[in-house]
């Protein structure tokens, strides 16, 4: 590719801060709600129109489970957030704490809610183009675009919750990106809406089924007269009267870092939502007989990219050992969900005992801890990160990527961030974690005594 000399000129810079979070997926605004919680004046920056990521701009139709099958155990603000949309969607008993529908125009209302009353300030429609260190160990500023041009901000410690570890990899922070062996990265997933759905006998959440029937996904594939639906990945929830949102279908081959991998999936992506219409219109009329595509995301739905290396690298055999740690600043109990490959598609359509080796799952009450070190990116002082680019190894990548995993640890990294920016030299890898974890505790978050 050729290159081309930027002129050297000067941009208004805003660096009144003590915090900025980049990215306003469910991290990055538990993690704004947080630093401003705590009395640290803090800027989330939000490259969409709306606060929520996958759960409202991505279409995602339910959230994963918030308990380990006796409890909620993703506490604090994560918890604050579930039963807040709960409360909006009098079809969703109030116990269903695992795979929950999501309202999607409701949850954005409510991170608004949360962000703005917590005292922190949101600029939409802008986003991080570069990062500049300076002659610091950390970042120095941010460079900004939107329809004011590039801008520059400043603050002492930045939150990195752009699930892509942007900030941290651009800085020169180290990371590692998909499968160690081939780079392969797990395939995306373009969700959408139906409406106008008669959802008498309709079997809603992990497949779709006319009451206790054979998944009609089944019945799809194997007409092959839907070429774009190319495996039965299809997990979908009533989200509304007569609205089923669906995430469903795979895209392979996206790397959300190359923004023309990103654009050609997210064509392939509107085809296999209609694809999913007309196949349903016509093996389950019943219910989708006279179905609308009400939307699309406008988020393309991305389960990996970049993951830093942090102070701590969690493990497998940590995942596997439901270890405990003393700087653990949450909880996690979601099974290991790493999507299959291109090469295994037909694997995951016709093996099922295949799929129950691969999704590695913990028993009731079982947990593992997260330690603060994941989201310390090594070689940066004032960087944290927060979401799916956490330091973990690939395998636990597949667990801890999903929104209330990532709710607490974003309320755990602004409070953090807040802690390490009241010092005249902040520094994230000095972090009181004692301090933190009693304060996360008073906020309702779930740490177990004696870990």
């Amino acid at each position: 590719m050729n290159t081309y000399d930027l002129s050297a000129r000067k941009i208004p810079l805003d660096d009144g801060w003590d915090v900025i979070v980049a990215g306003g997926g469910p991290a990055g605004c538990t993690a704004a709600a947080a630093a401003a919680r705590e009395g640290a004046k803090t800027l989330l920056i939000e490259g969409t129109g709306a606060l929520g990521g996958m759960g409202t701009a991505g279409l995602v139709p339910a959230w994963c489970p918030f308990t380990d099958k006796e409890r909620i155990i993703y506490g604090g603000m994560a918890e604050k957030v579930l039963k807040d949309c709960m409360a909006g969607m009098p079809h969703v008993p109030p116990d269903k704490f695992n795979w929950t529908p999501i309202d999607p125009e409701r949850l954005k209302r409510i991170y608004d809610e949360l962000v703005v009353g917590a005292g922190a300030s949101v600029l939409f429609q802008t986003s991080v183009a570069a990062v500049d260190r300076g002659d610091t160990d950390g970042l120095d500023a941010l460079i900004l675009t939107s329809k004011a041009g590039l801008t520059g901000c400043r603050a002492k410690v930045y939150v990195d919750c752009t699930g892509d570890a942007d900030l941290a990899a651009w800085a020169g922070a180290e990371f590692a990106k998909g499968d160690d062996q081939t780079g392969e990265l797990q395939p995306a997933t373009h969700c959408f809406i139906l409406s106008n759905v008669d959802t008498y006998g309709y079997n809603h959440c992990g497949t779709v089924k006319f009451r206790k029937g054979e998944p009609i996904i089944n019945k799809i594939l194997e007409s092959g007269k839907y070429p774009a639906i190319a495996d039965a990945h299809a997990c979908n929830n009533l989200i509304g009267p007569g609205t089923v949102g669906f995430n469903a279908g795979h895209v392979w081959n996206v790397d959300n870092t190359d923004p023309a991998s990103v654009s050609r999936g997210l064509i392939k992506g509107r085809k296999i939502a209609e694809a999913f219409r007309q196949g349903l219109a016509e093996f389950f009329p019943q219910a989708f007989g006279n179905a609308f595509l009400v939307a699309t995301g406008s988020l393309l739905g991305i389960r990996e990219t970049r993951r830093i290396i942090g102070d701590y690298v969690l493990t497998l055999e940590d995942y596997l050992a439901r270890k405990s740690f003393p700087d653990e600043i949450c909880r996690n109990s979601y099974f290991i969900d790493v999507h299959h490959s291109q090469a295994d598609v037909e694997k995951y359509n016709t093996d099922k005992e295949w799929i129950a080796k691969k999704h590695i799952r913990y028993d009731a009450g079982e947990s593992h801890g997260v330690p603060y070190r994941c989201l310390t990116p090594k070689g940066l002082k004032n960087v944290l990160v927060a979401g799916r680019a956490i330091s973990t190894d690939r395998a636990v990548q597949g667990s801890t990527r999903v929104m209330p995993v990532c709710l607490a640890m974003g309320e755990a990294a602004g409070m953090a961030a807040a802690h390490a920016a009241e010092s005249d030299s902040p520094d994230v890898h000095a972090v009181n974690v004692p301090r933190l974890r009693a304060r996360l505790r008073e906020q309702g978050a779930y740490l177990p005594e004696g870990d």
